[in-house]
């Protein structure tokens, strides 16, 4: 993170310049909302599970989740970043529901099968192949049997999306390790020892997007 992704994250001016919901819009081609909207909406209207968000993101996503929260609904968000961690105390306004923790997210501090949803909002592409596997084996570790993992990030775009050949340059040079989510499918990166139930991905804005939902197994009971 520091050494690729200073300029993004980890610098104070990097906070004052990202943290406009225009830009962030701008970012991902007018598509923030579509794509913040088809997360959410994997965790229905009214939360009253507990839920983890898995890195602090620009733009109004963790505000719009909070929202949802229902009387029994809590959420827990994770940042390695202190510079985020503050960032995001300052845009919520109740955080009575709400628990902020610097913790790395390819070795999470909470208990096996603790979370009843896990979302992870545009970290994939930010990753090296080992801390995404890392990432996601843990994310579906906290996960409860029955309860959706769910991720969006870059996608490979079909071959007429126009963007498909503006965004290789733009990503191979800003977002190192993102073509990687071009190259490969996220369920290949789960782990062996986990069981998942079902996995449903859809793409978005010609391919350029996808949203994937991995349910964890349930438990059999004898």
């Amino acid at each position: 993170m520091q050494k690729t992704y200073w300029w993004a994250y980890v610098h104070p001016n990097a906070v004052r310049v990202f943290e406009r919901q225009w830009l962030v819009n701008l970012i991902l081609w007018g598509n923030f909302a579509r794509l913040r909207d088809a997360a959410l909406q994997e965790l229905g209207d009214v939360i009253d599970g507990k839920v983890l968000q898995v890195a602090c993101v620009y733009g109004n996503f963790t505000e719009h989740l909070v929202n949802r929260l229902g009387p029994q609904g809590s959420l827990d968000v994770i940042d390695v970043a202190p510079v985020q961690i503050k960032n995001l105390h300052s845009k919520l306004k109740d955080t009575s529901q709400v628990t902020v923790l610097r913790q790395d997210s390819t070795d999470m501090q909470f208990d096996d099968a603790s979370r009843d949803a896990v979302v992870v909002f545009f970290l994939l592409h930010e990753q090296p192949v080992e801390a995404r596997r890392k990432t996601i084996a843990e994310a579906l570790r906290i996960t409860k049997p029955g309860g959706k993992l769910i991720f969006v990030d870059y996608h490979r775009p079909v071959a007429s999306n126009p963007f498909r050949y503006l965004m290789v340059p733009i990503l191979t040079t800003l977002e190192p390790f993102a073509m990687d989510l071009w190259r490969g499918e996220i369920s290949s990166w789960l782990p062996t020892e986990i069981e998942v139930g079902t996995i449903d991905k859809q793409t978005y804005f010609g391919g350029l997007y996808q949203k994937v939902v991995i349910t964890r197994q349930e438990l059999v009971r004898q």
